[in-house]
């Protein structure tokens, strides 16, 4: 959902790979200028003054070369002025290089959580400088990416599982559990009661990609006896827990929830006996405030 998705053009990635100020010889010698990206998710950053949307060049030429952009409303969800705006509606293009970047500042403020806001953007440029089945437009996403504090992922937060739901017939499918910092562990939180009371685990949160903040589940870790759900023992009376490798698990500063996928297995002596599943699990936190009223309303704990 996060990840980048972008549509690179064939034949360009030697060009953007080295230096802009060489010199390439490419399509015959032939001069086209494009967007790099026909289609690209930017984040909208708080810290961050804009982002840039590189045009490039098939060829180098000995003087610049300067272009109008356009905005091209039909379609677009993102206003500008509102939700962005350009820094310039033209780009140059210098002597001897092959690329030049429209800055957009993108209006963080303006921008909600869940917003996929997007427009695009035209080359206002001659004709013969258009490449075929390519094109002279790109479309623009916005995101919102709201700073990383992992304090909003520790207290109560409701949990839905379909691990729950596959193997705990007698209860409900969701449970209220507390979450804390690590103590010694950077950007780690420890799950309470994950599954089962008496049973902890450790989530562990990546945000250096912040179009696709990660959070993984270290191998290996306990999540259960094996008769509290399976009525009898397999293994080592011990179900374990890792990230799944079936699909990424991901989570959103900005709402303060989390989709995690997991492999529940099960051990004895140290050999696999085998996977139990995978599952897929949902963890959303809630005030103090909410939390008791769930607990009132007989929600588990």
């Amino acid at each position: 959902m996060m990840k980048t998705k972008y549509i690179l053009i064939a034949g360009l990635i030697a060009v953007f790979a080295s230096s802009c100020r060489e010199h390439y010889t490419t399509y015959d010698d032939a001069e086209y200028v494009m967007f790099a990206d026909t289609a690209r998710v930017y984040a909208v950053q708080q810290d961050v003054e804009y982002i840039s949307i590189p045009v490039v060049s098939t060829v180098a030429r000995n003087y610049d070369r300067t272009f109008g952009v356009e905005i091209i409303d039909k379609g677009s969800t993102a206003i500008e002025t509102v939700h962005y705006r350009l820094e310039s509606n033209t780009i140059t293009i210098k002597a001897g290089e092959l690329r030049s970047d429209v800055k957009v500042h993108g209006i963080y403020d303006n921008i909600g959580p869940s917003e996929s806001l997007s427009f695009t953007l035209s080359l206002v440029m001659p004709d013969a400088l258009e490449m075929p089945y390519v094109g002279r437009t790109t479309k623009v996403e916005l995101m919102k990416s709201c700073p990383f504090d992992i304090s909003g992922f520790t207290g109560w937060c409701v949990l839905s599982s379909t691990f729950l739901q596959t193997y705990n017939p007698y209860g409900s499918y969701q449970r209220l559990v507390h979450t804390r910092l690590h103590p010694s562990k950077k950007n780690t939180i420890i799950c309470e009661n994950w599954m089962l009371s008496g049973y902890d685990i450790e989530m562990v949160f990546d945000d250096s990609d912040p179009l696709s903040p990660m959070v993984s589940v270290p191998e290996d870790q306990v999540m259960s006896d094996e008769g509290s759900f399976f009525g009898m023992t397999h293994g080592d009376d011990r179900i374990l827990v890792k990230s799944s490798q079936m699909a990424e698990s991901y989570f959103y500063p900005c709402g303060n929830y989390l989709f995690v996928w997991t492999t529940m297995y099960v051990r004895n002596l140290n050999t696999s006996i085998g996977n139990v599943g995978n599952f897929y699990t949902v963890m959303e936190w809630v005030s103090d405030e909410e939390a008791q009223r769930l607990i009132n309303e007989g929600m588990a704990h």
